[in-house]
C-alpha cells in the first residue's frame, strides 16, 4: 500500500533562498540544504519522503508569509555543503563518512499570486493549532496536518480570487 503523502512548512529568508529562486532554479528543483537543526534534520532525514508536500514560507521579512509550495522529489540524502570547506554551510565535524546533516530535494509546484500573511495564518481558526503559530516555535522544517495544508491553499485562492477581482 503507497504511503501517504505528509505534509510540512519550510521557512527560508527570502534574501537567502526565496521562492523566486526555486523558480529559477533548474528544473525548478533544489536541494534544501543548510538546515543545521537536529530535529527539523530528524524530519529532513527520516520522516520527509518524495512526494510530500511542502508550504514554502518566506521569514524575516515584513510580513513574514507563505508564499507558495513544492513537492518533495528525494528523500532525505546527506548534506554535501556541510564538508565543502569555504561553503556558507560548512561544519568540520561533517565528512562524507560522518555526514550529519541532511537534505531533502524540492520542486516547486506554486507561487502564490498573494503571499498568506503570518497575520491571515493567525486569523484563521482552522490554523489555531498550525506549529508555524505557536509560541516561541523556530523551527526551519515543521509538519503541518493535511487540514492546515489544505486551508492555506484555500486562502491562497482567496487571495488570488480577490486581487483578480480587483484587476478587471
Amino acid at each position: 500500500m503507497p504511503r501517504a503523502p505528509q505534509y510540512w512548512l519550510f521557512k527560508s529568508e527570502p534574501e537567502s533562498f526565496s521562492i523566486r529562486d526555486l523558480a529559477a532554479a533548474p528544473k525548478k528543483t533544489t536541494g534544501w540544504d543548510g538546515v543545521r537543526n537536529y530535529q527539523a534534520r530528524n524530519f529532513l532525514r527520516d520522516q520527509i519522503k518524495p512526494d510530500d508536500r511542502v508550504l514554502f514560507y518566506h521569514s524575516s521579512v515584513d510580513p513574514p508569509a507563505v508564499a507558495g509550495t513544492a513537492v518533495v522529489v528525494r528523500g532525505g540524502h546527506p548534506d554535501s555543503t556541510a564538508w565543502k570547506k569555504g561553503d556558507h554551510h560548512f561544519d568540520p565535524k561533517c565528512s562524507p563518512e560522518n555526514p550529519i546533516w541532511y537534505t531533502v530535494d524540492i520542486r516547486l509546484e506554486e507561487i502564490f499570486d498573494e503571499p498568506i500573511p503570518l497575520d491571515a495564518l493567525r486569523r484563521e481558526p482552522a490554523l489555531k493549532d498550525m506549529v508555524l503559530l505557536q509560541r516561541g516555535s523556530r523551527l526551519s522544517v515543521q509538519p503541518v496536518t493535511k487540514r492546515e495544508f489544505e486551508t492555506v491553499l484555500k486562502l491562497a485562492r482567496a487571495g488570488s480570487a480577490k486581487s483578480k477581482k480587483g484587476k478587471k
